[in-house]
């Protein structure tokens, strides 16, 4: 079995079933990830370079790991201290990292639509790890895994995301996928945070209320604000954010029942989460970024077209 896309460019690409074919995959890698030699040599004498415009610690280093527990030779380019600083564009960056004969390319960029540009004009796969305020597919990917995970299945279940929905690439990207998995999905923010018309276009419940969207949930993925994109103040500040639509352990224990927490960091303790939420009983953010590994490695592995040894 094969994906139907030759590059992993954003969940809305993706149907059901290579989401699926995903998360068989990272199942394997997982078990391979508990052994006492966490390697395979699936992708030995493969190049992947990660190339990096935008700050990245998380997601450039699960995309390294799951890359070297594949075997693949890594490169790591960075925007900073580059040519990119003295002019050069996009494409002769890359074309001349291609002309080294490398065989994939992870890249997390600023500006919404970098990686689909750049497939357009490279023949090598490409993975986004994060373009601007548009997608972040494999972030998408490892949340619903790890729902998947908690609860046995995503099909039905209720996920309110939280936060800056405005400016997330995750949130979009979480949308695609839940909504193809069968969930029932509700954001909830302040309404300057949350864009017009969403509802219609996306098919998802629209709040303004943390509590209702609590009461709600089965699964509460809590963002954090996104003050570096915002060009203008969206709320009053942080502190009142926070009072406004900051999870709480008061506000858990008021509930009448558990609420599954999420994260995809960096979380902004005190102001979207409290640290005693964050590392509280019902929180699977470790998790998340346990599982960030095998869905990278199955995506990698998939995108490759290379069999398992």
């Amino acid at each position: 079995m094969s994906l139907s896309v030759k590059h992993l460019l954003g969940i809305r690409d993706l149907t059901r079933q290579d989401i699926e074919l995903i998360f068989q995959t990272a199942d394997q890698f997982k078990e391979v990830l508990q052994r006492p030699i966490k390697k395979v040599p699936t992708l030995r004498d493969t190049t992947i370079v990660n190339v990096f415009y935008e700050n990245s610690t998380r997601t450039r280093i699960s995309f390294e790991l799951a890359e070297k527990r594949l075997g693949a030779d890594v490169i790591n380019f960075s925007a900073s201290g580059s040519s990119v600083s003295k002019g050069e564009t996009l494409i002769d960056t890359v074309h001349n990292i291609l002309s080294m004969k490398v065989d994939m390319v992870v890249m997390r960029h600023s500006a919404s639509g970098a990686p689909h540009f750049l497939s357009r004009h490279i023949d090598v796969p490409i993975v986004n790890a994060g373009d601007g305020i548009n997608e972040h597919p494999t972030q998408a990917l490892l949340d619903a895994f790890s729902i998947r995970e908690k609860l046995g299945s995503v099909e039905g279940k209720k996920i309110a995301i939280c936060g800056d929905i405005m400016h997330s690439r995750v949130a979009l990207s979480n949308i695609y996928a839940l909504k193809k998995l069968g969930a029932e999905v509700t954001v909830v923010g302040p309404p300057t945070l949350i864009p017009k018309h969403l509802a219609d276009a996306l098919g998802v419940n629209v709040t303004y209320s943390i509590r209702e969207a609590l009461e709600w949930a089965d699964v509460a993925n809590v963002l954090r604000i996104q003050l570096e994109r915002q060009n203008m103040p969206l709320f009053s500040s942080l502190r009142e954010y926070s009072l406004a639509y900051g999870v709480t352990r008061q506000l858990l224990n008021s509930l009448k029942k558990e609420v599954i927490i999420m994260h995809p960091g960096p979380i902004n303790r005190g102001v979207e989460l409290d640290s005693n939420v964050a590392d509280g009983n019902e929180s699977i953010i470790l998790q998340q970024v346990e599982n960030g590994v095998a869905i990278r490695m199955a995506a990698l592995y998939l995108l490759s077209g290379r069999k398992i040894n």
